[in-house]
């Protein structure tokens, strides 16, 4: 388990990277229950991390832990320690989907403690899982509407990895669980992310940072989920937008080329394949997914 002098260090490195600001830096609580933990340990870390924000070296501190480990007690001492903001394993608003999952929670206790971190005056996240046993695309878009009337302020999306030694492992070695493919995956992804983007919610996270290749059994996992989910939701868009073959130029914001052109080249060999060639180009008037289409004579 981390000590009070990882909390010290992790602060350390952060504030050695170009990159870091003040203002934009949190120290973060993840990979488990943290509410759920023993109580001395948990204050111990808040603790330290707790004068960092107080220093004004990070601008808060964000948590992740169950729905049913949200009580008021609970939110009074994470509001003494200076947290910010916490982020809830929903995985699922469908009950029976939850049930076969064996997350021993329900989708109401997600509504309840949502209502009571809001109450509190903390920012919201809520974890999402795609594919999960029990669960298919329509049912994945049933609980992203789900989270959309909790109104959080920021989601993450983590598609169903199986691990070795695990009940969802042993449901896939016998053959009763089939995890979603990797194309089903960038498909229901793609349709989340318009979703939550149409809510004004933010989803700050999607698929896993990493895996390790010893524990990974099966499932869609990708290094760069979200960008094989931007390719697909340009080359859709293109698609209903081009009607005959031909070569044309495609218009598109500035940090969009790569987006536009898709991962070695895959959307510009999926319209070549039509017998339609296009060029994608920069315009800095234009917005993310904004593009502009001129037919080349």
């Amino acid at each position: 388990m981390p000590e009070e002098k990882d909390v010290d260090s992790a602060v350390k490195i952060a504030m050695s990277s170009p990159n870091y600001n003040s203002n934009r830096t949190e120290i973060a609580f993840f990979g488990g229950s943290f509410t759920a933990i023993d109580r001395d340990y948990m204050t111990k870390m808040l603790s330290v991390a707790c004068k960092y924000v107080e220093k004004g070296i990070v601008s808060g501190i964000r948590i992740s832990t169950r729905p049913d480990c949200i009580d008021r007690e609970i939110l009074n001492i994470l509001k003494s320690y200076k947290v910010s903001a916490i982020e809830l394993g929903a995985q699922s608003m469908i009950d029976t989907v939850l049930s076969l999952n064996q997350r021993g929670h329900t989708a109401q206790d997600v509504v309840n403690a949502s209502r009571l971190i809001k109450e509190f005056g903390f920012e919201l996240g809520l974890q999402m899982m795609t594919g999960l046993y029990g669960s298919d695309a329509e049912i994945d878009k049933n609980t992203a509407e789900k989270i959309i009337e909790i109104k959080p302020d920021t989601v993450r999306i983590y598609p169903t990895i199986i691990l070795k030694n695990t009940n969802l492992g042993n449901l896939y070695l016998n053959g009763t669980y089939k995890p979603q493919t990797l194309e089903e995956t960038v498909d229901i992804c793609t349709s989340l992310l318009k979703m939550f983007e149409k809510a004004d919610i933010k989803v700050i996270r999607l698929g896993l940072h990493s895996i390790e290749n010893d524990a990974y059994l099966a499932g869609p996992w990708h290094p760069a989920l979200k960008e094989l989910c931007d390719n697909k939701r340009y080359r859709d868009n293109l698609d209903k937008c081009i009607q005959k073959k031909g070569n044309y130029d495609i218009f598109v914001a500035k940090n969009d080329v790569s987006k536009a052109t898709g991962q070695k080249k895959s959307n510009i060999n999926y319209f070549k394949n039509k017998g339609i060639n296009i060029r994608i180009l920069p315009d800095e008037k234009l917005n993310s997914y904004e593009f502009v289409i001129k037919e080349v004579k």
